[in-house]
């Protein structure tokens, strides 16, 4: 009988010990009961096992020794940390050489590894890095600043009837800083130009006349590198002056870009002409790339800070590298957008190291070179996928994109090739431990969610590559050097994931795939083809025709046609029919249609062609 300061009764206290002997019976009836469950079931499986055998010996003793080899070591088991490649002693042909590298470093470095001087070298690269991008964005005017794809033109339909949303056509002009890097910008879908489809490359049309004329909607910055008058790894400034209606743009390859011809006119194009007025032009981003990576390289090395912070010291260098230089996302950068996606990036961060990175930076303490050896190229090479992963022919893993660039399927045999063999060099690490069974039973029931979630009407499952980093991150939490290699490979590609596009869902709407493709709208029919054009019949008196819009169509809302001629929208509204009147008869011209809902276009159909000799060429099947 316990005491108990407050005033009671005998018989309450006495009450009061009853029930403790009475919840401790029962506490004690409840483990008597499971360890009897136990026992029942350790019975049940036994005589599952003794069945088994007797049955079926042979796969019984392949499959546990199989179950024997996956589970590993019991009990689990830590593995030692790797001795320093660069501390040790070697022996050839007799001869033993001893290095002591990563000693000599400890020693000579030892002075700057107190706290005071990791935080005034901080504040330092802070002032710095404040300076460069200061210089970067904000002493050139936020007008002049454009980006890689920055056109005057508006594809398809979007500068509307007879270009009513995008003059001035003429008389106008601009200074402009491009960045570095935009020969590797292209497009992602099928662009026409007349009759002939470009994709993955950067949008180029003419600039082969002797005054280097473009149409409106070539890429401005691609257009400037492919006249020499910037340069592609450096940036650089020019100047555009808008010269309106222009015939028959002439396709030409410099600097390593090709551009696309257009036999027809066009109502607005553009010129180029070095510019000087304009203070900073140069891109400072190869500048501030090696100032990172050269501070990253001091952290590891030099100051040598505890794991944890050395860990959030290069994870934040390498999310504000994206940020703000090698992907920013508008010009300036949108330092928003930025900050809201830095918040929940330092969360996952944290459970990167919580599951792997804790297990596996500290076991290289000691050595502080061959941490940064493992660690800091693979990193950068992550956080620059946009660079280093540029020659390979695959920009989404989704099957339209694989299939669309040519070498697209071998590039991604070879890469699922790449990954399988380091899983399964790192499942064998796991094995080694005694924790597979426990990682293969997460991998599992992930899997199992994600086919479940994937099956979802309307959606697509789409595989980012910073979900790639967070599903095989957790695998890496061991002290081996290809750990190392792993984890910086999959935080740089994380960071340069969610950086640039920040948490896309990993289930989208066909539209949100398509992007500026085609969406899968019904597309309509032109009754005029290569039968029944009159070629005649001057151009002056011709009309073209169309069938009308399926009743059905009706009911779902489209209610109106838009025609492009030229690849400039012409006509919008409910006619079956349009005269060619006023096209010159010395010029091709090129017919696409689509259906209207609300005065928005759907997807056109592919271009009808006729020619200056009166041919009429029908439209390919599908959209364009």
């Amino acid at each position: 009988m316990e005491w108990d300061p407050r005033p009671t009764t005998s018989s309450t206290r006495i009450s009061s010990t009853n029930h403790t002997a009475h919840y401790a019976k029962t506490e004690l009836d409840g483990e008597i009961s499971a360890a009897r469950a136990d026992v029942r079931g350790g019975a049940v499986l036994s005589r599952i096992k003794r069945t088994l055998q007797a049955w079926f010996p042979r796969l019984y003793t392949k499959s546990s020794g199989a179950l024997t080899y996956i589970r590993g070591p019991r009990p689990e088991i830590v593995l030692p940390n790797p001795i320093s490649l660069f501390d040790r002693s070697y022996t050839f042909n007799g001869h033993t050489v001893s290095i002591s590298i990563e000693s000599t470093i400890l020693r000579i470095t030892r002075p700057f590894t107190s706290g005071i001087v990791f935080t005034i070298f901080i504040i330092i690269y802070f002032i710095a890095s404040v300076f460069i991008v200061r210089s970067q964005w904000y002493l050139t005017p936020a007008s002049s600043l454009v980006d890689c794809t920055s056109v005057f033109w508006t594809e398809n339909a979007g500068c509307g009837l007879n270009v009513e949303f995008c003059t001035p056509f003429n008389n106008y002009s601009l200074s402009f800083r491009c960045p570095a890097q935009c020969s590797s910008v292209v497009l992602q879908n099928p662009r026409l130009v007349g009759n002939t489809e470009t994709n993955f490359v950067p949008l180029l049309v003419g600039g082969g006349d002797t005054q280097q004329t473009y149409r409106a909607d070539s890429f401005l910055c691609a257009s400037a590198i492919q006249a020499g008058l910037i340069r592609d790894s450096m940036g650089g400034c020019a100047t555009v002056n808008l010269v309106g209606n222009f015939t028959d743009y002439v396709s030409t390859i410099a600097f390593g870009l090709t551009s696309v011809g257009f036999p027809s006119g066009f109502p607005m194009s553009y010129r180029l002409t070095a510019n000087n007025s304009l203070g900073q032009c140069i891109d400072l981003r190869n500048v501030a790339l090696a100032i990172n990576i050269l501070v990253t390289c001091l952290l590891f090395v030099v100051f040598r800070p505890t794991s944890a912070v050395l860990y959030w010291s290069f994870l934040c260098i390498g999310f504000w590298h994206v940020a703000l230089f090698s992907q920013p996302q508008g010009s300036p950068p949108s330092l928003d957008v930025a900050f809201g996606a830095f918040l929940p990036t330092l969360f996952v961060g944290y459970a990167f190291w919580r599951v792997a990175c804790r297990f596996t930076m500290p076991a290289f303490r000691d050595a502080p070179l061959e941490a940064m050896i493992w660690y800091l190229p693979p990193f950068w090479t992550g956080v620059l996928t946009n660079l280093t992963t540029a020659n390979i022919p695959i920009n989404r893993l989704t099957a339209t994109d694989i299939t669309q660039q040519s070498g697209g399927v071998i590039a991604l045999v070879i890469i699922v090739m790449i990954v399988l063999v380091c899983v399964l060099n790192q499942t064998r690490v796991i094995r080694k431990t005694g924790w597979l069974p426990k990682y293969l039973g997460w991998y599992v029931v992930g899997g199992l969610i994600v086919l479940a979630i994937s099956f979802l009407p309307g959606l697509q499952f789409r595989l980012h590559h910073y979900v790639i980093s967070m599903v095989l991150l957790p695998g890496t939490g061991f002290p081996t050097r290809l750990s190392a290699i792993y984890q910086g490979f999959l935080i740089g590609m994380f960071l340069n994931g969610v950086t640039t596009f920040g948490f896309d869902s990993i289930l989208q709407t066909v539209a949100d795939l398509a992007r500026d493709g085609p969406t899968g709208s019904p597309l309509p029919t032109f009754l005029t083809n290569s039968t029944t054009y009159n070629a005649s019949i001057a151009l002056t008196n011709q009309t073209i025709f169309w069938g009308d819009i399926p009743s059905e169509l009706i009911v779902e809302g489209w209610n109106g046609f838009s025609l492009l001629i030229d690849d400039v929208e012409r006509y919008a509204g409910n006619a079956l029919n349009y005269t060619l009147a006023g096209l010159d008869a010395e010029l091709s011209h090129f017919f696409r249609l689509a259906y209207t809902s609300r005065d928005v276009a759907s997807d056109f159909t592919m271009p009808a062609t006729l020619w200056p000799n009166g041919t009429w060429v029908d439209p390919l099947p599908g959209p364009s």
